[in-house]
């Protein structure tokens, strides 16, 4: 021990009246051997000893103390210094642990050379249990906000951002660290980004809430500068006499798309009824029209009024069709539905497509698996074949190719999601897909609509579509449409299967009675531009043990590939937005990895379609089952 002149001595006698004066709090006199000749009523009373049983014993193991670090260490520093303090856990007589937070002192006793520590102990247990519950109780609540689905995010009164969940990350886009401590209207458009700040001044001066303790639409930012709306409920709680607001968000993207695909087909489903209204009444004026016409024709001799007659009857004749056209989108056509097999009904009718596309189209029919019946009115169905044909001749005016592709598909729960008429079961899917001119999104927005077309005046009467619409519903089934400008347009027919057919062995149709898809634990990127397509699929492979990584867009998945050199395989869509289609990603990953794996999907019937010749076996046309996107995987991973 360093300057010991320098340190006190005290004597034994006056160590007993120190003991004395501090009998009833916990005060402990040892060796650095550690053997005890002192020991107070207040240790008796702390540790169940009493102070005939403990004097003479070694503390540490009379009290099985537990250090924070060796006990020659701390000796060490005591020797050194004079003094030590820290927080040690000891044994009651019965067992149970008692937490204190220990200061020892080093004395000489009597003579420079006999050194004795003194010790006094404060019982912080009841502290130590409640710290620890606390701390229990912090990693529960944090574990429910980090699991729960909606965003949060705690601001104070200045706005400034306090705490910002996982969730809210994976919402914006930017890192916990990158908002906190930052004002929280960095994550709003304007207006309300200039006039947050006034929000939260006037409810503090004026106590006026428009917020505050209700739920409200409004709009947010992401880090990538897009807005999405959301819903924004706000709670208000006081801690240290300062407010603190916590904003629970929930993304509202996927169920406004729902609301407008519903609101689409109820548009299209009030439409049906009026202009099958419409056509019906209409019928019944031309039946009169021509029924006048024939008998006054029987009655006429002279031939130039009989021309003028029959140009008439003509007329009459193709208002009937007309009305006909209508009727089939008002669902109210005569159907006669039969069992048909639908491959080889289109593959006898293909010549007659053939002839009716010209030299300049080529034709190619797909036809997948077997069981590919369905209850259809035949005539009906070839009807909308040629009328589809027809719109993808008009669409290619300088040539190209045209693909009929049949196969069974099975809908599931999560398609229905996306397209609120649709039912789950399985199907027998026609692809009708061109390499024209395609159609923006305003004109699919309206492409099956009676009368609406884009095509010059005399050149069509925009019922086309809308009779395919027509039959596909009253069939019981489903359209889609699927376009992109510049690189043509597919359309799917989604035919009920007939009742007790199943699909063959890897085909949808089959899915419900298989045993589940294969598992996996890889890391995969999962690159799709729409939202509601790219949480289906990351659900999808999370279900089946896959660690999934999410992107918008190319820029985006190659950053993702730069950080995470754990990502084993490129799931992405062929046409995207943003400037990079998904065969440009996959070379540009594959320049970084060339040991990566890249699985592709699009909504076009094949790859050739979207104008990308892709590697063999590394295809998968949306819409697909989780049991076959699981094969897949295993087939590319394995």
């Amino acid at each position: 021990m360093t300057k010991t002149s320098e340190r006190k001595v005290i004597t034994q006698s006056g160590l007993d009246e120190i003991a004395a004066i501090l009998d009833d709090g916990n005060f402990i006199v040892h060796g650095f051997d550690g053997v005890i000749s002192r020991w107070t009523s207040g240790c008796e009373e702390l540790y169940g000893w009493t102070a005939a049983e403990a004097i003479g014993r070694s503390v540490h193991d009379l009290l099985k103390t537990v250090f924070p670090r060796p006990l020659d260490e701390i000796l060490a520093e005591l020797r050194r210094h004079g003094t030590w303090k820290g927080e040690l856990t000891q044994r009651h007589r019965d067992g149970r642990p008692i937490f204190v937070a220990s200061r020892w002192v080093a004395v000489a006793c009597d003579r420079p050379s006999d050194f004795v520590i003194v010790v006094t102990n404060s019982d912080i247990s009841d502290l130590k249990y409640a710290q620890d519950d606390l701390a229990a109780r912090e990693s529960h609540l944090l574990s429910i906000l980090e699991t729960v689905p909606e965003a949060m995010v705690v601001i104070d009164e200045a706005g400034i951002t306090l705490s910002f969940s996982k969730a809210a990350e994976r919402l914006f886009g930017f890192a916990a660290e990158e908002v906190c401590g930052r004002n929280v209207k960095m994550l709003m458009p304007n207006p309300d980004r200039d006039r947050h700040d006034d929000y939260i001044s006037r409810y503090l001066t004026t106590g006026e809430r428009r917020i505050i303790g209700f739920g409200r639409v409004v709009t947010g930012q992401r880090k990538d500068g897009t807005t999405f709306p959301m819903e924004l409920a706000v709670g208000e709680a006081a801690t240290s006499g300062k407010r603190i607001f916590t904003g629970f968000i929930r993304d509202l993207t996927s169920r406004h798309k729902m609301e407008e695909e519903l609101r689409q087909s109820q548009k299209m489903e009030a439409i049906g009824q009026l202009t099958g209204g419409i056509a019906h009444d209409f019928n019944n004026l031309l039946t009169v029209i021509s029924g006048n016409l024939e008998m006054i024709e029987r009655r006429l001799d002279n031939e130039r009024l009989l021309a003028l007659l029959r140009e008439a009857q003509g007329a009459a004749d193709d208002g009937a069709k007309l009305t006909g056209q209508l009727l089939a989108f008002g669902r109210r056509q005569a159907l006669n539905a039969k069992l048909a097999d639908i491959g080889q009904l289109v593959s006898n009718f293909a010549d007659l497509l053939r002839r009716t596309l010209g030299e300049a189209i080529e034709l190619r029919t797909v036809i997948t698996g077997a069981a590919l019946s369905a209850l259809v009115d035949t005539a009906q169905l070839q009807n909308a074949l040629l009328n589809l044909a027809l719109n993808a001749r008009d669409a290619m005016p300088r040539g190209g190719r045209l693909t009929v592709e049949i196969a069974r598909a099975h809908l599931d729960a999560d398609y229905a999601q996306m397209y609120p008429q649709v039912r789950t079961g399985d199907y027998v899917l026609v692809s009708i897909s061109d390499t024209g001119e395609g159609m923006s999104a305003e004109v699919q927005q309206r492409a099956f609509e009676p009368f609406f077309t884009t095509k010059g005046v005399g050149s069509g009467t925009g019922l086309g579509l809308s009779m395919v619409y027509g039959f596909a519903r009253q069939s019981g089934g489903h359209v889609q449409l699927y376009s992109e400008l510049g690189r043509g347009t597919t359309v799917r027919l989604f035919l009920p299967a007939a009742a007790g057919l199943r699909g063959g062995v890897g085909e949808p149709g089959g899915e419900a009675d298989a045993p589940a898809g294969p598992r996996g634990h890889e890391c995969i990127l999962v690159v799709e531009d729409d939202a509601r397509v790219r949480r289906v699929a990351v659900a999808r492979l999370e279900d089946e043990g896959y660690r999934v990584i999410e992107a918008g867009n190319g820029a985006q998945a190659l950053t993702a590939l730069a950080e995470h050199p754990e990502i084993e395989l490129l799931f992405t869509d062929i046409v995207m937005p943003g400037g990079m289609l998904g065969d440009e990603l996959a070379k540009e990953a594959r320049a970084l990895r060339p040991d990566l794996k890249v699985l592709f999907t699009s909504g076009y019937a094949e790859p050739s379609l979207a104008g990308r010749e892709l590697d063999e076996g590394s295809w998968l046309k949306k819409p697909y089952t989780a049991r076959e996107l699981a094969t897949r995987l295993r087939l590319l991973l394995d």
